[in-house]
């Protein structure tokens, strides 16, 4: 809970992980892109993604080990230095981007664990949606108009891009800097017997909740991971432009904005109604763009529909996990929660390479609409009043007249 001599706010989380989305938008079509052009193959390029995701992988892992020598603010601020020394290698061009990527991935892995981790220690878990909706809010600038911007600066000169990174990426080291965030010593300290990464992993696994709710993050992500990489090497493959990738990312996370009336209908329902809602939604659209792929601009279009409803798994996807830790493995558990990311970034490369090898690009929208079908299926686990108040179950549990 925040401290009376340290308040923290949800705005304050809201406006890094704004700031974040910047950093991150403005790079999202272009790396696919840059990428493509270096390697000249998409299964190349599926390769790259899934060499750098174990590192990632890894990256996250170790973090709580890092934590218990080094200040947890010191950490975040080394993961904005990252992605500062990304965007300085990615003006270099060519080859040089797979590094870059490497850089920005990693700032990323670790970003995760520490943000997840003070959300832990300041915010209420009452206002965890709260958070999840604002931070979306306040990152639809860096989403929506990030992705279109860095193929437009693309255009312009290789380094463009790069160069509007570097600067969000010094705003979030200001703004870390500035927020009384701590340094996570107490936790940290709470558990200094269990330093090896995979002892968390195995108290991980030995409860069925957190497993779940890791699952279906995990598929999020992958969905998400497919559209956002494939999308404009798809538009590329099949004569729609270079910019079409960009236009199209941007207007996926134009969805971003809808996050405040995503989370109204999610309070009247439950959580598990919205992420079983979100999967069924973005399953079956990534399915039928499939289908629709002899008609490029039909699969962009269902495409991009189907993001939205990953969207509404942005707002929702993540609390099941959130809402079932133990106060005792906050760091530990935000660790494991944030590698859904990383694993993310290692299945989704590797079945796509995989894919590559016998379908067109297409195919790989169709694995995505599959995994998000499973998704649906495993979310019916979840608890049918998961997130509602315990006001409203108690009105709910009363017999009618």
């Amino acid at each position: 809970m925040p401290s009376s001599h340290h308040p923290v706010r949800v705005e304050d989380f809201a406006r890094i992980g704004g700031l974040e989305a910047m950093v991150r938008g403005g790079t999202l079509s272009v790396y696919p892109l840059v990428m493509y052009r270096a390697w000249g193959s998409a299964a190349v390029v599926s390769q790259i993604y899934f060499a750098i995701g174990l590192v990632s992988l890894f990256t996250a892992l170790m973090v709580p080990a890092l934590a218990r020598r080094f200040p947890r603010r010191t950490i975040y601020l080394c993961a904005s230095g990252l992605y500062l020394a990304g965007a300085c290698v990615g003006a270099l061009g060519g080859k040089f981007t797979t590094l870059a990527l490497l850089c920005s991935v990693m700032a990323a892995a670790i970003s995760f664990v520490c943000f997840n981790a003070y959300v832990l220690d300041h915010v209420a878990k009452t206002d965890f949606g709260k958070l999840e909706t604002l931070r979306l809010f306040y990152g639809g600038v860096g989403w929506v108009v990030g992705p279109a911007l860095g193929v437009w600066l693309l255009a312009l000169a290789d380094w463009a891009p790069f160069a509007l990174v570097g600067v969000a990426a010094a705003l979030i080291m200001l703004l870390v800097a500035k927020t009384p965030l701590g340094n996570g010593k107490a936790i940290a300290k709470a558990k200094a017997g269990r330093s090896h990464p995979l002892a968390h992993v195995q108290r991980f696994f030995a409860q069925p909740r957190l497993v779940t709710g890791w699952l279906i993050p995990v598929i999020r992500s992958c969905g998400w991971w497919f559209y956002f990489v494939y999308v404009g090497i798809f538009a590329l493959e099949n004569g729609l432009g270079e910019k079409v990738g960009g236009v199209a990312s941007s207007l996926a996370n134009m969805g971003l904005f809808m996050a405040p009336l995503m989370l109204r209908w999610m309070r009247r329902h439950s959580v598990r109604q919205a992420v079983r809602a979100g999967c069924l939604g973005g399953g079956v659209l990534f399915l039928a763009a499939t289908l629709l792929s002899p008609w490029p601009w039909g699969t962009v279009a269902l495409l991009v529909l189907g993001t939205y409803f990953l969207v509404l798994l942005d707002t929702c996807a993540g609390l099941p996990f959130l809402m079932a830790v133990k106060p005792s493995e906050r760091t530990e558990m935000s660790a494991v929660y944030s590698s859904f990311r990383d694993a993310s970034g290692i299945l989704s490369p590797g079945i796509a390479w995989l894919v590559l090898q016998f379908f067109p690009v297409a195919g790989v929208f169709a694995i995505a609409g599959v995994a998000l079908l499973a998704a649906w299926l495993v979310a019916g686990k979840l608890h049918p009043e998961l997130g509602v108040p315990g006001a409203e179950r108690q009105r709910r549990s009363l017999p009618r007249a």
